[in-house]
């Protein structure tokens, strides 16, 4: 895999540094409906950067942006420094694409349409053909290389799209739920093999997907997007701060002693809101309070001889966080709706029957 090189005739400007992917303002309307709105974003090279939202929430109409598949209503795109809107085919030369649904040649094997691929693109048979072996290896198809793409499976085809996106050793690799339908053996040699791609050929990587628990454990930063709007964006421990911000702490609890009384210590402690035993574990317990209570609940099992051997703060999982995010973003939209159908209805009570609305908002009710 290539590292991006400032070499390259479409790596990014001097003044742009590693920055692979940025957008700035950039929307997409469709009459009245808004599938991106206001859409600011930057994804680095040797970054996995993950899209996380609901079907629908306008993650995929944004990748088809950044590719020159469609184009924007407003703002701007740039990817390897170039306007996809303007440049599609030189971006598309850089940027590795595994789309939601990969459509192949059913009646060619799986090598053979990564071959058809690299032609495509102009790769060199000598070159070709070591790689596309690499590849199969790597997303599990070595055994099925040379049968027939419509004796695949869904999960299979989903592999084969992940070799194809790579075949042309881009620079920028875009991945539209790319373990849809795999396995979890072959969900872990995806996630892996992403994983790779920024950390050892510092690739640009971004995911869009809905797992959680994958884009956790796969990416660097994460933007969550909700009706395409993108309502928070950082690292999982930046988010959880965010939303810690004010609220409760949790701890995870084990100590020296009988549990029955550690737990009544615990339930003693003043800002312990909740004590609630570890159904792994009976020696451990999960310990909900304020801010300050990490303090005061080692400091209360010490004095009542009880050594604590656990203590530890635990932070929010993406799932608390994106719930939270999400819960509070539909909470402002109904606010909002709400507002807007007050005013016209209150509107609609000044003006009164018969009422007409001159130039400028002024209302006539001669």
């Amino acid at each position: 895999m290539a590292a991006l090189a400032t070499t390259d005739p479409v790596a990014p400007a001097a003044d742009e540094g590693l920055v692979a992917i940025r957008t700035r303002g950039l929307e997409k309307r469709y009459e009245d409906v808004v599938a991106v709105r206001s859409l600011d974003l930057e994804v680095h090279a040797g970054e996995v950067f993950g899209l996380l939202g609901p079907n629908g929430a306008g993650k995929t109409t944004t990748i088809l942006m950044l590719l020159g598949l469609t184009e924007p209503t407003a703002g701007e795109a740039r990817v390897l420094g170039l306007d996809p809107a303007r440049n599609p085919l030189k971006v598309k030369r850089h940027v590795g694409y595994l789309p939601d649904n990969v459509g192949f040649y059913g009646d060619m094997t799986g090598r053979q349409n990564l071959r058809y691929t690299a032609r495509l693109n102009g790769i060199e048979p000598s070159i070709a053909g070591p790689r596309i072996g690499t590849l199969l290896e790597r997303v599990g198809l070595v055994e099925a290389a040379d049968a027939r793409v419509d004796t695949y499976s869904r999960g299979m085809r989903q592999r084969l799209g992940l070799a194809d996106a790579l075949v042309k050793d881009p620079l920028v690799v875009i991945l539209d739920e790319p373990t849809a339908a795999i396995d979890p053996v072959g969900v872990g040699q995806t996630l892996e093999l992403v994983r790779g791609l920024a950390d050892e050929h510092g690739v640009a990587v971004l995911l869009s997907s809905h797992l959680l628990h994958q884009v956790q454990q796969v990416c660097d930063r994460i933007a969550i997007f909700v009706a395409g709007d993108i309502v928070a964006q950082g690292t999982v421990r930046e988010l959880a701060d965010d939303q810690a911000s004010g609220a409760q702490s949790q701890l995870e609890v084990g100590a020296d002693g009988d549990p029955d009384a550690v737990a009544a210590v615990l339930r003693s402690v003043p800002g312990v809101n909740e004590v609630a035993r570890d159904p792994r574990d009976p020696r451990l317990f999960s310990v909900t309070g304020d801010v300050e209570v990490r303090r005061r609940v080692a400091e209360a099992l010490v004095a009542a001889g009880h050594i604590p051997w656990q203590l530890r703060s635990r932070g929010m999982e993406l799932d608390e966080i994106y719930q939270r995010y999400f819960a509070t973003a539909a909470s402002e939209a109904a606010a909002s709706e709400a507002a807007a159908s007050e005013a016209a209805a209150s509107g609609a009570a000044v003006q009164g029957p018969g009422a007409t609305t001159l130039e400028g908002g002024q209302v006539d009710d001669r």
